[in-house]
């Protein structure tokens, strides 16, 4: 058992910083511009999109195939019965789709479980106090996926830095809360 605490932030910075950040142009988290939840969604040098989907429990992991993003409706006549729902091997847009989550928790039984088999998986642990990422199982690439154009890439990159925008303001908050919890400290 690792000393790490387990969250998707710690996974997510990992991928972002070990595994695309040189393939990259922009890294985005907690991405809904392919239509779902990305949970990082990154822009390759050459604007195709990867999807990471960071898993910190079993459970959330066997969950995930169930998310709207694996599954396609075929068009619906008002005279028929409803069609059964077809299984994505790629979510919409993205030309590579991986889960990444802590090593502990994985075990070859839970392949059964992956979201399709075109997914790739990377493993998170603890190494001499700082988290490896490592990959398990390489994504099958998405031979129709289109790239984003320029202008895509460009909104993407705004959201981007909206969300770093964000985060300073949070940070800031948490500061002030700091300031105010050591200053009635002091006054008790």
């Amino acid at each position: 058992m690792s000393a790490t605490k387990w969250t998707e932030g710690v996974i997510a910075r990992a991928v972002a910083q070990q595994t695309l950040a040189k393939k990259c142009i922009v890294l985005v988290d907690r991405c809904n511009w392919t239509g779902h939840e990305c949970d990082v969604l990154a822009v390759t040098t050459d604007l195709r999109i990867i999807d990471v989907e960071v898993k910190i429990s079993r459970a959330d992991f066997k969950a995930d195939a169930c998310k709207d993003k694996w599954w396609h409706w075929p068009g619906l006549a008002w005279n028929q019965p409803k069609p059964a729902p077809v299984h994505r091997d790629w979510p919409p847009k993205v030309w590579k789709h991986y889960v990444a989550m802590p090593a502990e928790l994985w075990n070859d039984a839970l392949l059964e479980f992956m979201p399709s088999p075109a997914s790739g998986l990377l493993l998170a642990r603890e190494h001499r106090g700082r988290v490896e990422l490592n990959c398990h199982r390489r994504a099958t690439p998405n031979r129709d996926a289109g790239r984003v154009t320029p202008a895509q890439a460009i909104d993407i990159a705004r959201l981007a830095n909206l969300r770093m925008w964000d985060a300073y303001a949070a940070a800031e908050r948490r500061q002030a809360n700091a300031v105010k919890i050591n200053a009635l400290r002091e006054a008790a």
